[in-house]
């Protein structure tokens, strides 16, 4: 990630994680949300693995199990963030049946896609 506060403001402002610790001087946070839990490092301040290119990805896709959709279809509505998808109803076949999902795609400040979900 390139920008700790920016990505501070969309993780923990628009989606709703939170902090659980962080070293603002090594570009580092620890994020929780439910089980879910994503650690944040900057390029360049702190540790940083590979270069600047190879160290930020497109083609990951991070599926969130969340609480309050709503609350992020309306914060990120508010801020005026652009979605990839939806928000949308789907059903998906499973090895132990079909479920159902409200979901949306968006991506994050470095361009990782995010799906936040609540089933149905």
């Amino acid at each position: 990630m390139r920008d700790l506060a920016q990505s501070l403001e969309f993780y923990v402002g628009l989606i709703g994680f939170s902090v659980a610790y962080d070293r603002p001087e090594e570009g580092f946070a620890f994020l929780e949300l439910g089980a879910a839990q994503l650690m944040l490092d900057a390029i360049g301040t702190g540790r940083t693995i590979g270069d600047e290119e190879s160290a930020l990805g497109g083609g990951i896709n991070f599926q969130l199990e969340v609480r309050d959709f709503d609350g992020i279809v309306a914060r990120l509505a508010k801020a005026e963030w652009p979605l990839v998808l939806g928000p949308e109803e789907r059903r998906y076949r499973t090895p132990n049946g079909e479920r159902g999902q409200r979901q949306l795609w968006v991506r994050d400040p470095d361009g990782y896609l995010l799906r936040p979900f609540q089933p149905i």
